[in-house]
């Protein structure tokens, strides 16, 4: 092992070239300047030349921790080394969302407007948990979700203007979680907190799972979640008179019916439950009524989309997330309730050290009590950003488009009869896949199909021959792997009432319709290879 006096040449290097970096501010105006259109420049490229990636990361797990060094640097490396080392590490490794070809799960839209309003929020970087923490935070953020509200024909009681009020949250599993809370403690205040064993909460089999994950956090008893089932045959909404026949089994039970919540735009297929019905069930045992909109919200600013929420005026609350379908990025889920007291009431807390002159005054909005973290974001800078960017006219046009694009693949799809459409389309994701009856043309008198009805008509036909066994669930699993690994475009699926089915989501703000044509083509192409390849073995 050397001496000191052995480092001692490269040390000073180091420290020499280290003189420059050491004088520098960390938020030095003009450092940041220069190295803020390094940046820019760069993401400009990416969406630039995004195609070129596959749409699906192809890396396998444990890629990064063989291209990082084992620690952090003890030095300063320049943003030059690290954007190549980007370039190089990181994007290979990213599942391009932003991509025109991205068709799966639902789309995080994102805008020029969306991203230079995050930039100002990160810039500004204030932790607006109260209203004098940062003022323009709290009233812009007030004033934001009333537009919104209006855009949405929401009631007035939705609104500050109507004594209701709005809150922008990081995604809809914050805003489940907090109506929950709020509607438990309502509850438990008129029937007693040793009662909490007694609370139910509902939902259907199509439900986001963040539900059961908030009822959890909340307390209610695992025995206490109940599902209602869906059927095809209902396109998977909830029934109304299955809930109430539900309630009124707790009821008779002893327990307390305490929470409903309905979807507008399911995960799944896009199913829509009645609100308007499902709220009269709910009233009559007083139930609070949360609306999860989280896809489907954006596209009811639309006048012909705005049918889809209507009942809504019968709920206690009603949330959807930009950062899905709205050009908004990345995190920004906007929540109405009727009751603001019922949140803050449950959510606030008052220490020494954040008591002020305009929080006592009760003139203020403090939005600490309106959510579980005390910190937050300026979120509404963003959004604020959009609206005023593009305006109600553009972001209705956006919306139409996609709804269109999604129109012109289901088109496709309905015209090949190798395939079928298994749920109504409502808004702009198309459901579907490879039918049995063309593994039945495919494999013709070679093949044995049946059909499984133990789950439901229609659910899974299997071919059967003396060396294998197929569904038609495994082959659409089959297509979708095969188109995915292809890295053209990315599809996710669900399974359905016992139906595997792929999901293709229109909303990427880069795809246009030549992306939906070129989209079929690869669907055309696999499901060919796939159904061939099943024909050759079975002759």
């Amino acid at each position: 092992m050397g001496s000191l006096g052995d480092f001692e040449f490269p040390l000073n290097n180091a420290l020499s070239n280290m003189a420059g970096e050491a004088s520098t501010n960390p938020l030095d105006p003009e450092e940041f300047r220069r190295q803020g259109h390094m940046v820019i420049d760069f993401i400009a490229d990416y969406y630039k030349n995004i195609e070129k990636h596959p749409v699906l990361s192809q890396v396998e797990p444990g890629y990064l921790k063989k291209r990082l060094p084992t620690s952090a640097p003890y030095y300063p490396e320049s943003i030059e080394t690290i954007l190549s080392d980007v370039q190089d590490h990181i994007v290979p490794g990213i599942t391009h969302w932003q991509s025109p070809n991205y068709f799966a799960y639902f789309p995080s839209s994102g805008s020029i407007a969306g991203f230079l309003g995050e930039m100002l929020a990160t810039g500004f970087n204030v932790v607006g948990f109260n209203w004098m923490s940062s003022p323009a935070a709290t009233e812009l953020e007030s004033i934001v979700m009333d537009w919104l509200g209006e855009m949405l024909r929401l009631p007035k009681s939705f609104l500050f203007s109507g004594n209701g009020g709005g809150v922008l949250q990081g995604t809809t599993c914050e805003a489940i979680l907090c109506t929950l809370v709020a509607a438990r403690d309502r509850t438990l205040k008129i029937i007693g907190s040793d009662n909490i064993g007694k609370l139910v909460v509902y939902c259907s089999d199509q439900t986001h799972c963040a539900f059961k994950k908030a009822a959890q956090i909340a307390g209610i008893h695992p025995n206490n979640f109940r599902v209602i089932p869906t059927t095809l045959s209902s396109s998977f909404s909830m029934s109304p008179e299955a809930l109430r026949n539900t309630i009124t089994a707790d009821v008779e039970a002893g327990l307390v019916p305490t929470f409903l919540l309905a979807t507008v735009g399911t995960t799944s297929t896009t199913a829509v439950d009645p609100l308007g019905p499902l709220c009269d069930v709910a009233k009559d045992y007083g139930m609070w009524v949360h609306v999860d909109a989280a896809y489907a919200g954006s596209i009811c600013i639309c006048p012909e989309f705005r049918h889809f929420i209507d009942g809504v005026e019968g709920a206690n609350s009603f949330s959807f997330n930009a950062h899905k379908w709205f050009f908004t990025t990345l995190d920004c889920c906007c929540l109405w309730v009727k009751d603001p007291a019922a949140l803050t009431q449950s959510l606030s807390t008052d220490p020494e050290y954040l008591k002020n002159k305009a929080t006592e005054s009760k003139q203020v909005v403090d939005y600490k009590d309106w959510q579980l973290a005390l910190s937050r974001r300026f979120r509404s800078l963003k959004l604020w950003l959009v609206l005023r960017s593009y305006g109600v006219e553009k972001l209705r046009g956006f919306l139409r488009k996609h709804v269109k694009m999604a129109k012109l693949f289901q088109g496709s799809v309905l015209a090949d009869d190798r395939f079928e459409v298994v749920v109504p389309r409502n808004f702009a994701t198309v459901c579907f896949r490879i039918s049995p009856s063309a593994i039945t043309s495919a494999t013709k008198s070679k093949a044995v199909l049946s059909e499984i009805t133990n789950n439901c008509p229609r659910r899974s036909s299997i071919i059967s021959t003396p060396k294998k066994i197929i569904s038609v669930n495994e082959l659409n699993n089959k297509l979708m792997d095969s188109i995915n690994r292809s890295g053209r475009i990315y599809m996710t699926h669900s399974v359905v009432g016992g139906i595997f089915l792929l999901r293709f989501a229109v909303g990427a703000s880069l795809t246009e319709e030549s992306h939906v044509v070129e989209a079929w083509k690869v669907v055309k192409q696999h499901a060919d290879a796939i159904l061939s390849s099943h024909q050759l073995h079975h002759q």
